[in-house]
């Protein structure tokens, strides 16, 4: 009985974390805390919390999988303030719903206030009593945004949706305009003068900041020295101050397809801190040799100031290592250094991907927006070798200054990526071995060298987009954290993020920090306020870019089914790229676009079978399993919000049956002395040996030979995009 009362008192805990709520009422508790895994808190025990509330809960236990489960004991702190949704008009008043399917609460809106929107229209509603003992919330409306689903109302309803700032608080914007418009030579005193070394940009054609520059030349026994030149935030911009108490709430800028969400105003993201061609401008500099090989040894941080030659492009850079037409139109230094930076490259790629670092190879979609807020068309994203010279050189100047910081053991922010879990190893294995691949390791002991063998081994394949996919869903994803387990993907013992201080805050703490320790600022003090203080910030910076990244997918999403609009009619490839109990999703191949078709739409009754990925038919034996590719027909769609979701409806025609199949199959039936009826079907597709026989039968009967193919003309699906 004792250890009875001793066990439940150690599953009974307190804790403290954010709440996300599944669309359905139940939600998960997210600890922040690197290794501590989410605590799953039933609909029932949701106590009056919201999604995105930060809230105490008891854990009481574990479920059958030994996960943690809990109740909310209270609500510490409300997420949100405001919702954004659709307004329904009532004869007491209204009702907001909102966008945000884990928002489970319809807000009231009280007929006393004067702002009243039309019936249909998106509104903004501030939360003026939230839900308590079984009331719901209610609110009342500060900004009409316009016709419901207008297309270029998309960004701006997404933004007020995820309470992303619009402009810079006025002390924000006081700050930036005492900023200097150039560098002087007092500014650059006391700092490593790069002026004459040949330093270069090389970014997107449309580009507007540049907060990273490089440098490259050949040293004796065949070395080479790297040089990676980020712009020094932290120059301009004092911790505590506007600037910067409002770059870390913002936390990232947000990049959507018609607009950019900077994390600092324009004076300083384009102006001074931007590495323009041909001025001066302060860097905080990472040097690195490295010998033939590609092995570091040996690197130099340090404060500096920069005079970048140029400003190129990816696709110049591109054209000027595959052909001799573009090189004439720039000087001979600039040359050198890219062709150097293409050899360094190769040679840190090829000696990443040998100690196991794995390489996804999933395309990315370019949207091109018109004034209108309407996509003109979706392009496949391209990636060259010009991309991965960036790529290496800013991963080797994250990692150096990572590892420098962790033999100081000084409090620090490092970019973490925690290995996958074994469950979800292992529901990876079982799929790809259905498809005839293996991964090498037991659960608890893979290494990413065997992700990327597997990755090897579907490469150029018919398979190869499906594992990609499958496998990105089984990792866990990359935060920041004071502790440093290492980084699974880039199988990296040290990481952080050094490179982009104009755009993520966390690199901008980093800086910090590492000026700090070169400085010999760390006193015993100091350190224990830090040690204190940056979890907080790894955190927050987490949960920003959580954040982030959800606004940017969902404009892209609303884009891509404006984009389906115009395309009635036309027939489509595309691929299964989820199984679900509830129906498959399925994404059309070049335009990028995803949605779901739902089991219900099926002339079948369909079992799921989660561990490989399918759905199988219990009547006809349909099978339709991950990665298969499917071949639809828009015959419709249309904007509404359904389920809490906000869905397009395209009718698909597919896997159509040659005219006639079916009636030939039956007499196929007879003719091997089976059942007259196909109720017994399913009993005959399980019999390997007939399943041959049938096949020569079919083959006499003119009928393609595969049971799929001949099962009777499927009449269409019912295709949702999210």
């Amino acid at each position: 009985m004792r250890k009875i009362r001793r066990r439940i008192k150690e599953a009974r805990r307190d804790m403290t974390g954010k709440l996300q709520v599944h669309p359905e009422g139940y939600g998960f508790v997210l600890s922040g805390v690197s290794g501590e895994p989410d605590v799953y808190i039933s609909r029932n025990r949701m106590l009056d919390a919201m999604n995105g509330d930060r809230v105490q809960i008891r854990i009481e236990g574990k479920n059958r999988k030994g996960k943690p489960e809990g109740k909310i004991v209270r609500v510490v702190e409300r997420g949100h303030t405001q919702v954004v949704g659709k307004y329904i008009q009532t004869e007491t008043g209204g009702w907001v719903t909102p966008n945000d399917r884990k928002m489970v609460h319809d807000l009231y809106i009280p007929a006393l206030y004067e702002l009243r929107p039309e019936v249909g229209e998106m509104v903004v509603a501030e939360i003026t009593a939230y839900p308590s003992f079984g009331k719901g919330p209610e609110g009342k409306i500060i900004k009409i945004l316009g016709e419901a689903y207008a297309p270029f109302l998309d960004t701006s309803m997404i933004m007020e949706e995820f309470n992303l700032p619009r402009e810079f608080l006025s002390a924000t914007l006081e700050e930036a305009g005492f900023l200097p418009s150039e560098v002087n030579e007092k500014m650059a005193a006391g700092r490593k003068d790069m002026r004459k070394v040949v330093t270069l940009t090389i970014d997107g054609e449309h580009a507007k900041d540049f907060d990273d520059a490089v440098s490259a030349e050949h040293l004796p026994n065949n070395q080479i020295r790297l040089g990676v030149h980020i712009a020094d935030v932290s120059a301009y911009v004092p911790w505590g101050s506007p600037m910067d108490k409002e770059a870390y709430q913002r936390g990232t800028s947000v990049y959507f397809p018609d607009k950019v969400v900077p994390m600092f105003p324009e004076a300083l993201s384009n102006g001074i801190c931007s590495l323009n061609p041909q001025v001066d401008r302060l860097t905080y500099s990472v040097e690195m040799v490295f010998d033939e090989h590609g092995e570091r040894v040996d690197y130099e941080i340090y404060e500096s100031v920069i005079h970048s030659h140029a400003r190129m492009t990816y696709t110049e850079v591109w054209e000027i290592l595959n052909g001799p037409g573009r090189s004439s139109l720039r000087k001979k230094e600039l040359l050198d250094t890219i062709f150097i930076l293409k050899d360094l490259a190769l040679k840190l790629k090829n000696k990443r991907f040998k100690r196991g670092s794995i390489d996804f190879d999933l395309p990315e979609p370019q949207i091109l927006i018109d004034i209108n807020g309407e996509i003109t068309s979706i392009l496949k994203e391209e990636r060259n070798l010009a991309h991965r010279i960036i790529e290496e050189c800013m991963l080797a100047a994250n990692e150096t200054v990572a590892e420098h910081m962790a033999k100081l053991e000084l409090p620090f922010i490092y970019r973490i990526h925690e290995n996958p879990s074994p469950e979800k190893i292992e529901d990876f294995r079982f799929f790809i071995s259905s498809l005839g691949f293996s991964l090498k390791g037991s659960p608890k002991k893979v290494t990413p060298k065997s992700f990327q063998e597997v990755l090897d081994q579907v490469k150029g394949k018919a398979e190869e987009r499906v594992v990609n996919h499958l496998m990105l869903r089984s990792m866990k994803q990359a935060i920041y954290s004071t502790e440093n387990p290492g980084h699974f993907g880039l199988a990296a013992e040290y990481y952080a993020h050094f490179t982009s201080p104009i755009r993520r805050y966390p690199d901008l703490m980093v800086h910090r920090l590492l000026k700090m320790a070169q400085k010999k600022e760390y006193s015993p003090k100091k350190a224990g306020i830090y040690k204190k203080e940056l979890p907080e910030i790894a955190s927050h910076c987490s949960a920003q870019e959580r954040i982030s990244v959800d606004a940017e997918r969902q404009v892209v999403a609303l884009k891509k089914v404006r984009f389906m609009d115009n395309k009635l009619g036309e027939e489509f490839e595309g691929h299964i790229t989820g199984v679900t109990s509830f129906g498959l999703f399925i994404e059309l191949n070049d335009i990028f676009v995803e949605g779901l078709v739902h089991i219900s739409s099926l002339e079948d009754h369909y079992l799921y079978e989660a561990k490989k990925h399918s759905l199988v038919g219990a009547r006809f034996r349909n099978v339709f399993r991950l990665g298969d590719p499917i071949k639809v027909r828009v015959e419709k769609v249309s904007l509404e919000k359904t389920s809490d979701r906000l869905r397009t409806h395209l009718l698909i025609m597919s896997l159509r049956a040659p005219k006639g199949a079916w009636q030939s199959y039956r007499k196929v039936l007879r003719l091997l002395h089976f059942v007259r009826n196909d109720s017994f079907l399913t009993l005959f597709l399980g019999i390997v040996i007939v399943q041959s026989t049938v096949l020569k039968r079919l083959e006499r009967h003119g009928i393609p030979g595969t049971f799929v193919n001949a099962y009777p003309s499927l009449k269409g699906y019912v295709l949702y995009i999210d």
